[in-house]
């Protein structure tokens, strides 16, 4: 049997941060991975794979005709807020083909950001439906690529039904302070919404 040591036990015991799983979905081609990419604080997990001939006629590439690469399973990434507490960020894959992971990687998930493009707010139907249907509070950043916005923030509203009370945010996902205070906007909505305490 091995013996261990009670006062290594009881310094280490504990000391382990808390952990808050957040979900970043959206439709395909929204800049999910590169939000995750941006905000994380260690090198992101990545599971992208080249498009190939494949998915043509199975992926809407509409709109995002130059993307090359696509998710195939999850983007993951870290925040560490303080010793006391982590942040997990996962993030969807956006084609329809691939939606049967979001059931797993939706169990323990405090909270989500949808991510939307204002050239197909259609895409993004399915993640607020999802999220929706199983009371995860979630907020939602339009991604403004370079600066480009199509609409305003009511018109986008409007589009996506959005309750008054979910949080939306316009601006260029692949900024780190941007995609910070879009998480800030979310642990805020976390706690207005009695999720967290």
């Amino acid at each position: 049997m091995v013996s261990v040591d009670s006062d290594l036990t009881s310094r280490t015991v504990g000391t382990a941060p808390a952990a808050v799983k957040i979900l970043v979905a959206g439709g395909f081609g929204v800049g999910k991975t590169t939000l995750v990419g941006a905000v994380s604080e260690v090198a992101p997990l990545r599971t992208e794979e080249y498009l190939t001939v494949a998915s043509v006629g199975v992926d809407d590439v509409e709109g995002v005709e130059r993307k090359t690469t696509t998710t195939v399973a999850m983007d993951f990434g870290r925040i560490m807020v303080s010793p006391r507490l982590v942040v997990y960020l996962f993030g969807t894959p956006g084609q329809e083909r691939f939606w049967f992971m979001w059931n797993d990687l939706v169990h323990g998930a405090l909270g989500a950001v949808v991510l939307a493009d204002t050239r197909r707010l259609e895409s993004s139907f399915a993640s607020i439906d999802f999220f929706e249907s199983r009371r995860i509070p979630f907020v939602v950043g339009v991604n403004c690529f370079h600066g480009r916005r199509d609409r305003d923030e009511h018109e986008v509203r409007e589009a996506l039904d959005l309750d008054p009370d979910v949080p939306l945010m316009m601006g260029d996902m692949r900024e780190r302070s941007v995609g910070r205070d879009l998480l800030l906007s979310l642990a805020d909505h976390l706690i207005r919404t009695n999720s967290i305490t």
